[in-house]
């Protein structure tokens, strides 16, 4: 089924909640697993997916189509996390904690994550880049997400992404050399 069927039958309240248990049912886990790799926490990701399938049952009907809907998803889902993580960021000006050390340990204690010692040390090189290379490198190399589909979702332009990626990779392979 195309999108453009999906997003027609999601729009049509006689079908809304029909083609909603479809869209979920589509996206759930690839939506859950990039939210996952922003926040960490698995309890904290299935918050962050929740809200935002709520909204987008509440705004579809004002979504104007200029981009895909995979695309639209994963915007709501990045600006999700990312609002998540700043309200964290509020939280901790009283512990003095940095978002990495934050996210480095919600890794630590993640007792879902069922990595070997390799993914381990990879997802703490990536924890460790800036937040848009981080953002950059966990959409191209884990989601698998070409970079005009990144640049919808992060309003940037594709050169700035392939130069972010490109960094986010010589930073990861240089902190990987390090950690042997």
């Amino acid at each position: 089924m195309s999108d453009d069927n999906l997003i027609g039958r999601l729009k049509d309240p006689k079908q809304k909640r029909l083609a909603f248990h479809e869209l979920v049912t589509i996206y759930r886990e690839k939506l859950y697993w990039h939210i996952r790799k922003i926040v960490i926490s698995h309890d904290d990701t299935d918050d962050i997916l929740q809200n935002v399938f709520v909204k987008v049952w509440n705004n579809i009907d004002t979504f104007r189509e200029e981009s895909s809907l995979y695309t639209w998803l994963f915007r709501i889902a990045t600006n999700e996390a990312l609002t998540f993580l700043s309200k964290q960021r509020r939280k901790r000006i009283f512990f003095v904690e940095s978002e990495e050390d934050y996210l480095l340990t919600q890794l630590e204690a993640d007792e879902y994550f069922d990595g070997d010692e390799i993914q381990k040390k990879l997802m703490c090189q990536v924890l460790k880049l800036p937040k848009k290379q981080r953002l950059v490198f966990n959409m191209k190399y884990f989601d698998g997400m070409k970079f005009t589909e990144i640049a919808e979702v992060l309003n940037l332009t594709t050169g700035a992404l392939k130069a972010s990626y490109h960094h986010a990779c010589k930073k990861i392979e240089e902190g990987l050399k390090k950690d042997v």
